[in-house]
């Protein structure tokens, strides 16, 4: 009777509603980046544009350095999610299946690093990175991003739910530790490795408060750092920044759309495995 009435399921009826509530400022985002200053300043304010104006993108190419930066938020981004999946990986199976002195107070400790704000690091880590001499380079702005605490724990959980008969069956015949975590554990730990590194390409994609602080020469910039410089005290340049929010979102989003199902199915079977 249900599929008589509605040709879709009725939980949908709550969802576009929904859906459209979260793409809404999306789609004005990128409509705004069309809009000449006086029509985004305009009051009462206009959610179309009244023609295709390209005055923000103009402003953003020809006045800053938006490619530079978007390559190296690529760099930093790539580098993060590398560095995760390899260390974040390792250190979980360690946690989760080897047998070591000092085993859970080490995790215990680990876990207890994410209960530290990282306002509280930063002058300690600027400290640090000033005497390697680091700062001021793309380096800053990864190697805070090489493994995290929350990283070590999701994968520790997704190995503790694997069965060990699988590693124990690998030993018997023959394989040693680092070839039964590479040849046998990895592959059965896609859902949780596809997952982790959303979530890294997220975070450190988006990250602005750490580059802000360890990076100053504007070629070196990240894009959220860089369009932070398009607000001033007392005047911001609302179309050049909705164009440059534009250029920094795109990727992303169309990184999802070209690996939507993957990640959708990658997102299922990680709850499925708990």
């Amino acid at each position: 009777m249900r599929r008589r009435i509605l040709p879709f399921s009725p939980w949908h009826l709550l969802l576009m509603p929904t859906a459209l509530l979260f793409v809404l400022p999306l789609v004005h985002m990128v409509l705004t980046s069309f809009m000449t200053e006086r029509e985004i300043n305009r009051f009462p304010p206009r959610f179309i544009p009244s023609g295709l104006h390209l005055e923000g993108y103009r402003k953003l190419f020809a006045e800053s350095h938006i490619l530079e930066w978007l390559g190296n938020t690529v760099f930093v981004s790539a580098v993060s999610v590398v560095s995760h999946l390899v260390l974040c990986s390792a250190a979980g199976y360690g946690f989760a299946r080897l047998r070591f002195a000092g085993r859970g107070l080490a995790f215990a400790a680990v876990l207890a690093t994410v209960m530290i704000p990282i306002q509280l690091l930063m002058i300690p880590t600027y400290l640090m990175f000033a005497r390697i001499g680091i700062v001021d380079t793309l380096a800053a702005a990864f190697v805070p991003w090489l493994a995290s605490a929350f990283g070590i724990f999701l994968m520790r959980q997704f190995f503790l739910s694997l069965p060990a008969e699988l590693e124990e069956a690998a030993r018997i015949d023959g394989c040693g530790t680092l070839r039964t975590f590479v040849s046998i554990v990895l592959p059965l730990a896609r859902p949780a490795l596809a997952t982790l590194a959303v979530f890294t390409l997220l975070s450190s994609w988006n990250d602005l408060l750490w580059p802000l602080v360890a990076i100053s020469d504007d070629h070196k910039y990240t894009l959220q750092v860089g369009l932070a410089t398009f607000q001033g005290m007392r005047r911001t340049e609302w179309s050049q920044l909705m164009a440059g929010n534009v250029v920094a979102t795109m990727p992303l989003v169309l990184a999802f759309l070209v690996a939507q199902k993957r990640f959708i199915a990658t997102m299922s079977l990680s709850g499925l495995k708990g």
